[in-house]
């Protein structure tokens, strides 16, 4: 399939603001049609997100107050990716840091774009099992619970809008398909 006419140019960047977590910028791009246009976004470093499931069926997710909505979100376990890491190890670290578990066996289901409309960022997805306990090493000024929940309840969170973050509804979607057989991960040690 040839894309030619829909793919922007970019011309030229300006830096907009660079803090600790965002780096917006501006892009001046040509257009299919040769005309310009700008483009304001967010870059960022990608993060992944992780799907730990208990011997027991249940899937370790955690509560946590979200400042930019205002509210306590039910998620799954997730954080951005530090500069050099490889996207398992960073799976593995936001995994112990937020919950305390550590899996023995993991799969890589794919990514996701989220915000496509204002970012360059990916999710990369990860299921963990053959899940041990320990504490968690939360980040300072972190602070979330960490909560269990058959995948019926986590299902029913998502449908009834208790879960609405989009990244977790991903996750639960990516869940009910691995549950139903419909779709297959490669476990791997």
């Amino acid at each position: 399939m040839d894309d030619k006419h829909l793919i922007e140019e970019q011309v030229s960047r300006e830096e907009v603001y660079k803090g600790r977590l965002l780096h917006a910028v501006k892009d001046t791009v040509r257009l299919p049609d040769g005309k310009l246009a700008t483009r304001e976004y967010v870059l960022h470093p990608g993060a992944v997100l992780v799907v730990p499931l208990l011997p027991d069926g249940r899937i370790v997710l955690e509560r946590q107050y979200r400042y930019p909505v205002r509210q306590v979100m039910i998620e799954v376990p997730a954080g951005k990716i530090d500069p050099g890491e490889d996207l398992l190890s960073c799976a593995k670290r936001e995994l112990l840091e937020e919950t305390g578990y550590s899996g023995a066996e993991w799969a890589y289901a794919g990514k996701i774009a989220h915000c496509i409309g204002y970012s360059d960022e990916y999710i990369h997805i990860f299921f963990a099992r053959g899940l041990t306990a320990g504490a968690a090493q939360l980040d300072e000024g972190e602070f979330l619970d960490t909560i269990l929940a058959t995948p019926e309840e986590f299902l029913a969170w998502c449908r009834d809008g208790k879960v609405n973050d989009s990244k977790t509804l991903v996750a639960a979607l990516w869940l009910q398909n691995i549950l139903s057989g419909a779709w297959k991960l490669d476990w791997r040690a």
